[in-house]
């Protein structure tokens, strides 16, 4: 019996991966977004302004942490065509890799940015995935980068 599907989260999973960083250096971090078999999800920046691109953003903002993330690198989408659409769209399908620049020169937090300090600065992945037929409803998807200094 195939899988029923009533959220884009059933389809879509998000995971980042773990960072070790030296003590005030710089390093990329990566979400990984795996993208069901038969779906695809918009890329960012989405083909139309209606369509929901995929967007990652912190949540909360423990102890200055939002001066350590640098802003999202979405990778270039695939054109694909649908029958409900008149032009190709831009989508992402299979494994996607998203970067994430992390500063910790820039921290303003002492005991955060210094050696043996553990890190873990959590995200929201917005996500909308469709078949070639249909679009499911939007899903945040939870994940965190943990961070260790060395």
């Amino acid at each position: 019996m195939p899988t029923v599907v009533t959220s884009s989260a059933d389809v879509v999973k998000a995971r980042a991966a773990d960072v070790s960083i030296p003590e005030r250096g710089n390093a990329d971090a990566t979400v990984t977004l795996s993208i069901s078999p038969g779906y695809h999800i918009n890329a960012n920046p989405a083909t139309y302004p209606y369509l929901i691109a995929t967007e990652i953003s912190q949540t909360g903002n423990p102890d200055d942490s939002q001066s350590i993330l640098g802003k999202p690198v979405y990778p270039p989408g695939v054109a694909k065509k649908f029958a409900f659409a008149e032009q190709p769209l831009a989508v992402y399908e299979g494994n996607v890799t998203i970067k994430l620049a992390i500063h910790l020169e820039n921290n303003k937090s002492y005991v955060r940015g210094t050696k043996g300090a553990h890190i873990s600065i959590p995200l929201a992945v917005r996500v909308q995935a469709c078949d070639n037929e249909k679009c499911y409803p939007p899903a945040t998807l939870d994940a965190a980068i943990r961070i260790e200094v060395r």
